[in-house]
């Protein structure tokens, strides 16, 4: 994250991006301890001051005082005790244990190859994060139908972990054939695609010369 004074002048006067936090409208975020700051910074390190947008901006109308800081201190890490056990759940899936048999299975019958599984989270924002999911209907599992039917095109296992309105976080089981940007970027590409064709309503509100995607992302490993 940068430094307060080398933030673009809304961002100094936005809640969500001076003070820590975890994002209140993202499940998967409060699961994890995933803090908003991050998302803030996506969104501010590909856009210039001078035609800057964020539809999450929220007004910073006090400081935050010593009880509060020492409460927010606790809420962290009770979080990162959270992400833990979301991640260990997570890795315990069925469809995970499916990919660790087959790897097992690849190396018994080529003792001397080498097999990669390596497991991504990646997280992107809507453009300008703009609210434009509604969870409401039935876009999350549409969106979760269809990356799971890009894993012959990007070479890894694709599933959502988690859609907000205004980002989304996605899961990778991947071999390591590929890198980090090219299954990003593919992935965006087709997912952004098959948003914009399902759910016109959506793609009013977007700038259709940048699409529904941010172009910047977050990448972890998690196993």
């Amino acid at each position: 994250m940068t430094l307060s004074s080398e933030l673009l002048e809304k961002c100094q006067q936005c809640a969500t991006s001076t003070v820590s936090s975890i994002h209140n409208n993202c499940r998967f975020c409060r699961d994890i301890g995933f803090q908003e700051e991050v998302l803030c910074y996506l969104n501010q390190c590909i856009q210039g001051p001078a035609d800057f947008k964020c539809h999450a901006f929220q007004p910073l109308l006090k400081l935050v005082d010593s009880s509060g800081t020492k409460e927010m201190n606790l809420i962290a890490r009770s979080n990162k005790s959270l992400k833990a056990e979301s991640i260990t759940g997570f890795l315990q899936a069925d469809k995970i244990r499916f990919r660790r048999a087959l790897a097992l299975q690849k190396l018994h019958s080529d003792p001397e190859g080498v097999f990669l599984d390596i497991r991504y989270h990646f997280a992107w924002n809507v453009t300008h994060r703009q609210p434009v999911f509604n969870l409401d209907n039935d876009i999350p599992n549409f969106v979760n139908d269809a990356l799971s039917n890009y894993n012959e095109l990007v070479g890894s296992f694709v599933s959502l972990l988690r859609l907000a309105p205004d980002h989304i976080h996605v899961h990778v089981d991947s071999d390591g054939e590929r890198s980090v940007e090219a299954m990003v970027q593919d992935i965006k590409r087709f997912s952004g695609n098959a948003i914009l064709r399902r759910f016109v309503g959506i793609k009013e509100k977007v700038d259709k010369n940048i699409g529904i995607w941010d172009a910047a992302y977050f990448s972890e490993t998690i196993g």
